[in-house]
């Protein structure tokens, strides 16, 4: 089976003509300095682990502005209960302030409400397992050296998850590299500063303080559809108990699903 999916690998990479329609909005979880075209909207789905889902849907309302709502769901594949992790959804907003000029990186700033993983509602501690960007600025410059290269770096403050007591200003960075004109990889690093204390006992996670790196594949399908396939906490970060004496690692994989059409 796995000569199989590496023969239609290859074939793919080889042949596979489809251009990927516009940069990258994320890497693999952390914003870009990129927008959707204006007149464009994209649906995206991402399969986590644990059987949790997280649909969105992104508007470019101009070049330089994009709009998007998304709302997760737990345990959505599998057996048990299906949980939504919030009974409203969050909110996505991205505006470049600069385009990339020959000597000047893009500017943007930003808003993302949405964490990523189960959101833990109690009295005195709200926040994601992974916490949302908050307000972020990012840099964005790109170079043409055997396809598109792209770097990213920026700073974030979340202002709404910090039950913790952490909330440090945080720093992340990354790079996409196309491949040919269908595939490009992606990998990033978030130093999570504001979110490396050594121990949460709300929600039995021991964090060790290296930040999460995440590294990914996406492929242009078709004329409307990108595929994506991710490899989460790399440096194995956090590690979880389920019954305190237990513990198991938090690397983990996910797939994304993109369409996107005009309008």
């Amino acid at each position: 089976m796995k000569k199989i999916l590496l023969i239609i690998f290859t074939f793919s990479l080889v042949f596979s003509q489809i251009e990927q329609p516009y940069p990258p909005l994320k890497l693999v979880s952390l914003p870009t300095g990129g927008t959707l075209p204006k007149g464009t909207y994209s649906i995206e789905t991402l399969l986590m682990n644990n059987g949790g889902i997280l649909p969105s849907f992104s508007l470019g309302i101009t070049e330089n502005l994009t709009f998007g709502v998304s709302f997760g769901l737990q345990e959505f594949i599998g057996i048990g209960n299906l949980k939504k992790n919030k009974s409203y959804p969050e909110v996505q907003l991205k505006y470049r302030v600069y385009d990339e000029s020959e000597t000047m990186p893009a500017v943007l700033i930003g808003l993302d409400t949405q964490g990523k993983g189960r959101f833990i509602d109690r009295q005195d501690y709200n926040r994601y397992e992974y916490k949302a960007m908050g307000v972020y600025c990012v840099l964005s410059r790109n170079y043409s050296f055997l396809g598109n290269l792209g770097f990213h770096m920026g700073l974030n403050k979340n202002l709404f998850e910090n039950d913790d007591g952490d909330d440090d200003i945080n720093l992340f960075f990354g790079f996409d590299k196309e491949i040919n004109r269908s595939f490009s990889i992606l990998a990033e690093y978030n130093l999570a500063r504001d979110d490396d204390n050594t121990v949460d006992d709300e929600s039995l996670v021991i964090r060790k303080g290296r930040g999460y790196l995440n590294a990914g594949l996406r492929w242009s399908a078709t004329n409307n559809l990108m595929l994506e396939v991710n490899v989460n906490d790399i440096t194995k970060n956090n590690e979880y108990s389920l019954d305190n004496d237990q513990l198991y690692d938090s690397m983990n994989r996910e797939v994304k699903i993109i369409y996107f059409e005009n309008f």
